[in-house]
């Protein structure tokens, strides 16, 4: 069954102990991503979504149902497994851009290719090409801390994407940026789904959300219904 999509979530739940009391965070999660699909998970805080994130990052797992991705069903990985499958099927966005201050544009991008053991030659030039996606080749040798803020977070898209992972996945992307520079973020985002890139978005914003081509609403832990967006 999971072969068939990039994503397979079945029947996924999970709940966690909070002052005494058992938090269904979610429940019964059904849907598939497949390859070059943009869809957005939308939902306040505290509808299950961040806990949803994590386990489609395979930062967490599932009390129960099943997560296959690209394939492989991820509650049956261990953790070197795991840690692999992050590094070369997921490229992570967030909303704090999580750049390393004392590193270069250029060498933030090159680190989870440092992680898979490419050689210098092999990512420099991966780096470059990612830069040179998002519109930043010309602050290759920038600090974060002489970028603007959409531009720390387009060499964050570019790291994420420098590996060519199966899935981009995008955590609030717009959450530090103001109105504009979150418009030419997700123009980028859409632009990067045009060129064949998946993506899953997860957002509180409708209007964020109404960028992807398919809108997943979680609520209280549960799936309220299938959307479609209203990009044109």
């Amino acid at each position: 069954m999971g072969a068939k999509h990039l994503l397979d979530v079945q029947h996924v739940t999970k709940s966690y102990s909070l002052g005494g009391q058992t938090i269904h965070a979610l429940n019964d999660i059904q849907f598939t991503v497949d390859q070059g699909d943009y869809i957005a998970l939308i939902g306040p805080s505290g509808s299950g979504k961040s806990t949803l994130m994590h386990i489609l990052g395979c930062l967490d797992s599932p009390d129960n149902g099943t997560y296959y991705l690209d394939g492989a069903l991820v509650s049956a990985l261990k953790d070197q497994q795991l840690s692999h499958i992050r590094n070369e099927k997921i490229g992570f966005v967030f909303q704090s851009f999580h750049l390393l201050a004392n590193y270069t544009a250029l060498e933030n991008v090159e680190l989870p290719l440092i992680y898979r053991g490419i050689g210098k030659e092999a990512r420099n030039i991966a780096a470059i090409h990612a830069l040179e996606k998002v519109g930043l080749a010309d602050r290759a040798q920038h600090l974060p801390k002489e970028l603007s803020g959409g531009q720390q977070q387009r060499v964050a898209i570019a790291r994420a994407l420098a590996g060519n992972p199966p899935l981009l996945l995008a955590d609030e992307p717009t959450g530090a940026l103001d109105s504009k520079t979150s418009i030419e973020i997700m123009q980028l985002l859409r632009q990067l789904n045009e060129e064949g890139h998946t993506i899953l978005l997860i957002t509180h914003d409708l209007e964020v959300a109404q960028q992807a081509k398919r809108i997943i609403r979680i609520q209280d832990g549960k799936m309220q219904e299938w959307e479609g967006a209203l990009r044109v």
